[in-house]
């Protein structure tokens, strides 16, 4: 019996698992081939839509996905790996640790939000994680409940990234729709903070004067080339000085991979993601490969993968046929993606769909908001309870 271990229930996780599965059947040897994945959560978390309203509803049990493909799953962290020995440690929720072995490794256990450390910094959100964007929502709801002060339903977003546009964007919508029971609605204020001196910066310029036309549509207001020096319960004080009476702050700014990257003997880039060839294993260390987040891959000539959804689907896919098309001699696929696409969901001003490298517009406003709507409620989600059409969505390695 050969085993395939997959670290990480997430998008690379998942879709790794079902690879794997799907190519060992289709060499005949799917009796022959063991496919274990390790999370410490239950749930494939839709981690996409975490900015949006009523986030604990985004996951999906991954038992319900990889129990009826016959993946055996373990619920625990782990906490190393020693790829010479071909062995991974791990702690259950309960303490009992555990030592499990591999033929085959693909470590897919994401990015994480790089936290700030100015004072007050343990008091600002984030959605990150469920926990982190469920604890945000359960704020938002509360406020009411708070003393009626000038920033009582102000939020300040620092960030203004993909995630921290989608969120802000968002957010505007959210506490008037809260403010509006207290009569207050005219209170709400949205901050978009950045160090840049521009918003989206990752973005280009291209969709640029699109997407200030929709901040300014919805009266978000900007505060850039500063950052945040200090946070309380009531106001924030930026690095030029200015306070901004404010109840919610929320951090959106800088991700590095999964730091269990740094247990693989391999040279990582400045996220700390593992270099990896055309077949997603990592350069230098035999047996190893890696997907979404933890992984730094070719997506077409002169451009890398993102950390995103976008990357990881695919790189799971890829990585999980390679791991078991390599046990049986068969041909291993090389990573080649979709053309690169963006959606950006612009809350109540609609949303922002572009294609290539240089982000030219292709879709906006709410043609584009019901595209990005089906792409984070439909298309993103695996099936459930479904071994045939899961399997066959692991052999669909084009969107098109």
């Amino acid at each position: 019996m050969k085993d395939v271990l997959i670290i990480g229930g997430g998008f690379a996780g998942v879709w790794s698992a079902a690879g794997a599965v799907r190519a060992a059947r289709e060499a005949g040897g799917g009796d022959d081939v063991r496919v274990t994945l390790v999370s410490a959560g239950d749930d494939l978390v839709i981690r996409p839509r975490l900015y949006e309203d009523a986030p604990e509803g985004m996951r999906v049990p991954l038992d319900r996905v990889l129990g009826p493909i016959g993946v055996r799953r373990v619920q625990a962290t782990v906490t190393g790996i020693d790829t010479e020995a071909h062995t991974v440690r791990a702690v259950r929720p309960t303490g009992e640790e555990l030592a499990l072995s591999y033929d085959k490794l693909v470590l897919a256990t994401g990015s994480q939000l790089v936290r700030p450390q100015f004072p007050g910094a343990q008091d600002v959100f984030d959605v990150d994680t469920l926990p982190a964007a469920a604890a945000l929502d359960s704020h938002l709801r509360r406020l009411p409940e708070r003393e009626s002060t000038p920033g009582r339903y102000t939020a300040v977003v620092v960030g203004a990234g993909f995630t921290g546009l989608e969120l802000a964007t968002a957010l505007g919508e959210r506490l008037h729709g809260i403010a509006a029971g207290e009569g207050a609605a005219e209170d709400v204020r949205v901050l978009l903070v950045d160090l840049a001196d521009v918003v989206g910066p990752e973005l280009g310029a291209v969709p640029r004067p699109a997407i200030l036309g929709a901040i300014d549509e919805l009266k978000i207001e900007r505060r850039l080339g500063r950052t945040v020096a200090s946070v309380t319960s009531e106001d924030v004080t930026l690095s030029d000085g200015e306070v901004i009476p404010a109840a919610t702050v929320v951090w959106t700014a800088g991700m590095a991979a999964s730091p269990l990257t740094a247990q693989i003997p391999a040279e990582r880039d400045r996220l700390g993601r593992l270099s990896v060839d055309e077949y997603l294993q990592v350069v230098g260390v035999p047996d190893v490969y890696a997907a979404g987040d933890t992984a730094l891959a070719t997506a077409e000539a002169g451009h890398s993968t993102t950390q995103s959804c976008q990357h990881a689907l695919p790189m799971g896919k890829f990585a999980g046929h390679n791991v078991a098309a390599e046990l049986f001699g068969k041909a291993l696929l090389p990573f080649t993606p979709d053309p690169y696409v963006t959606c950006l969901d612009l809350g109540p001003a609609g949303a922002l769909y572009t294609e290539g490298w240089e982000r030219e517009i292709a879709l906006s406003g709410e043609e584009a908001k019901t595209l990005k709507q089906q792409i984070n409620a439909v298309w993103i989600y695996p099936p459930v309870d479904d071994a045939e059409e899961l399997l066959a969505q692991a052999g669909r390695y084009s969107n098109g």
